[in-house]
């Protein structure tokens, strides 16, 4: 009984320490201007020495994050108002030395880019700037709201204690009429 709990508790502990560092190293920024929710986020610890030694091999590395917007529900599950998909990828070609860059909200391909700046590349993975979201005046201004960002990367490291291959953070916001 005593090594269970012993086993349960280092398990609760190594959990603990990960949901820690993925809160530190997701920065989100929600704004509302032009009756328009956005977000800005960045991924401070996303470009790995695992993240460059796949860019460099030449396969194709994409950073996708779920963006939800939900509302918070005292006493009962939160309601997700929307999902938006952002996928971030780089295709770097070894002959050229040059980042083919791509950037899809929801599945349509909103920005692309090449580049030879390795800064740039990294930016573009890891980096998003005003990115839409939903029309602020559809949201109940009495309502508090939070943004729930989930990152991951392909192709995919192993991660500490094998299963937690994401990193999560949220802000909370409230609307202004």
């Amino acid at each position: 009984m005593n090594r269970r709990l012993c086993i349960c508790l280092l398990t609760a502990l190594v959990t603990a320490g990960v949901i820690v560092r993925a809160a530190e190293s997701l920065r989100i920024v929600p704004i509302v201007r032009d009756d328009k929710v956005l977000v800005s986020f960045e991924l401070a610890d996303g470009f790995s020495d695992d993240v460059r030694a796949a860019i460099g091999s030449g396969l194709r590395t994409t950073f996708t994050y779920d963006v939800d917007l939900r509302m918070v529900v005292p006493a009962w599950v939160d309601r997700t108002i929307t999902t938006v998909v952002v996928s971030a990828s780089d295709q770097y070609d070894n002959l050229t030395r040059r980042h083919r860059l791509s950037r899809t909200i929801d599945g349509r391909v909103e920005d692309a880019s090449v580049t030879e700046d390795e800064a740039v590349a990294r930016k573009w993975l890891t980096t998003l700037d005003r990115v839409p979201l939903y029309q602020a005046s559809r949201l109940d201004p009495t309502r508090d709201y939070y943004l729930r960002i989930s990152a991951r990367a392909r192709p995919t490291a192993a991660s500490l204690i094998g299963w937690a291959n994401a990193i999560t953070g949220q802000a909370k916001f409230t609307i202004i009429p």
